[in-house]
């Protein structure tokens, strides 16, 4: 999953950065308007966090232009302006949720969570797949006492296939909602990921349709206990 940070306080915006990085996030960083406005309409971003008193073009007039042209992207309102009129304000103008400063990181994280929960075809608070309960906050997939650590790109990778299942997901459309806007995105190395996740989960975990991508199959529902 991948979001832009528009935030022109450098210290905050790059302590964000690093933090949400290591939630498993791809995160861009603009700190100003001109440049938030110009990545948020030409990068396919999951979600975007906008504070609004930004130098040369205010957040409120980035949050319009990006729903005049029709981008729909989750945005979060990041402010330390907190009056219920500019709230109100952003959200007629198409903001998603408001957050005022200062705040605690983890209500932004959780935020954050829900509106890419919210977005997601699958908007489960738990990500199964068979037995595998994948535990996003350690970042390893547990069954009951037993655990499968995944890398930071594995995790990744295989996070962004279980919100949307059985989907087919071109190699462009996974490299830009995992990677930042500056990392070499090689077709290649994705291609690496997927056999490993296949050694991990199985060779039918995630199937590949020939010039489209790859898709995962939606695992069977759990059967339920039976009742006494």
């Amino acid at each position: 999953m991948r979001i832009l940070i528009v935030e022109d306080d450098v210290e905050l915006g790059s302590r964000l950065q690093r933090r949400l990085q290591r939630e498993g996030l791809a995160v861009d960083l603009a700190l100003n308007g001109v440049d938030g406005r110009h990545l948020g309409e030409t990068e396919p971003y999951d979600l975007i966090v906008l504070d609004l008193g930004l130098p040369d073009l205010p957040g409120m007039a980035v949050l319009a232009a990006w729903r005049e042209t029709g981008i729909t992207t989750p945005v979060l309102i990041l402010t330390a302006r907190n009056s219920w009129r500019e709230r109100v304000e952003g959200l007629r103008q198409g903001a998603d949720d408001y957050l005022g400063k200062p705040f605690h990181v983890e209500e932004l994280l959780a935020r954050i969570q829900a509106l890419l929960r919210r977005s997601a075809p699958v908007r489960d608070t738990t990500l199964r797949l068979g037995p595998w309960r994948l535990d996003e906050q350690r970042q390893v997939l547990v069954d009951g006492p037993d655990e499968l650590p995944l890398t930071a790109t594995e995790f990744k990778l295989l996070r962004y296939f279980l919100r949307h299942p059985d989907q087919v997901l071109s190699k462009t459309r996974l490299a830009e909602h995992l990677y930042e806007y500056e990392s070499e995105r090689d077709s290649n190395v994705l291609e690496v990921y997927i056999s490993r996740l296949r050694e991990k989960l199985g060779p039918d975990l995630i199937q590949t349709r020939r010039g489209q991508g790859y898709y995962l199959r939606s695992p069977p529902p759990r059967p339920e206990r039976e009742k006494n």
